[in-house]
C-alpha cells in the first residue's frame, strides 16, 4: 500500500496514471452504449447460453460490448489483427517494403503504424459488415426477434457506427500509451477482461453445480 501511495507523490506519474483510468473509463461508458435498433434482452439471451462457447470468448474478450452489441462491439479486435498481419508480411519478407522501413528507425515506424492504422480501416468495415449480417441471421432463444428493422439504413448505420467505434478505441488505446501508463491496447483489453471477471466466476460456478 504504501508503495501505490507513492507513486501519486510524483506530479508527472500521478497526472499519467489519472490520464489512463480517466481514457479506460471512457471506454467501458462507450462499451455500455448499444447500437440502436436492437433488442438487447434478445442479444442478452443469446450470449448467456452461449457464454462457455467462442461466442462467450469474444464477449469477454471485448469487455462485454459484444455482448451488448454496443458501438464498441469489435472494439480492438480488428487493430490487433491489422497489426499481425502487418508484422507477418514484415517478417516473412513477403513485401520487401516493409523491411526497409523496418530498418529507417522511428520515421519507418511511424510509416508502419500508419500502413496499420489504414489496414484497421478496412477490417472494421469487413468486419463489422460481416457481424450485422450474423446478428441479423441469429435467432433468440424463444424466437424473439433481434433486430427490430433490418434495412438497409439499419446496415449502413450499424457498420459506420461499429467502424468509428474502433478507430476511436484504436486512438484511445494510442493516447494511453502515449500520455498515460504503459500498452494503452493492452489496458484496455485487461480492463475488459477484469470487467467480465464476477460474471464468468458466477457462470462457473452454475456450470460445476448443474455437473
Amino acid at each position: 500500500m504504501r508503495g501505490l501511495s507513492d507513486l501519486f507523490e510524483v506530479p508527472e506519474l500521478r497526472k499519467r496514471i489519472l490520464f489512463a483510468l480517466g481514457a479506460i473509463a471512457v471506454y467501458r461508458v462507450g462499451a455500455a452504449i448499444p447500437i440502436p435498433g436492437v433488442n438487447g434482452d434478445a442479444i442478452r439471451a443469446i450470449f448467456n447460453a452461449q457464454q462457455n462457447s467462442l461466442l462467450g470468448f469474444l464477449n469477454t474478450f471485448s469487455g462485454g460490448a459484444l455482448g451488448r452489441f454496443s458501438i464498441l462491439s469489435m472494439g480492438v479486435v480488428p487493430y490487433i489483427n491489422a497489426s499481425i498481419i502487418v508484422s507477418l508480411l514484415q517478417g516473412a519478407h513477403v513485401i520487401p517494403a516493409l523491411d526497409r522501413l523496418a530498418k529507417e528507425g522511428e520515421l519507418g515506424r511511424r510509416k508502419l503504424n500508419n500502413y496499420t492504422r489504414y489496414l484497421t480501416l478496412f477490417l472494421a468495415v469487413f468486419q463489422s459488415f460481416g457481424l450485422t449480417i450474423a446478428i441479423t441471421k441469429m435467432q433468440a432463444p424463444g424466437g424473439a426477434i433481434i433486430v427490430v428493422d433490418p434495412s438497409v439504413w439499419f446496415y449502413a448505420m450499424t457498420v459506420l457506427t461499429m467502424t468509428a467505434g474502433t478507430i476511436f478505441v484504436m486512438w484511445l488505446g494510442e493516447q494511453i500509451t502515449e500520455r498515460g501508463v504503459g500498452n494503452g491496447i493492452s489496458l484496455l483489453i485487461f480492463s475488459g477482461i477484469v470487467e467480465q471477471i464476477p460474471s464468468a466466476t458466477w457462470g462457473l460456478i452454475d456450470l460445476v453445480r448443474i455437473e
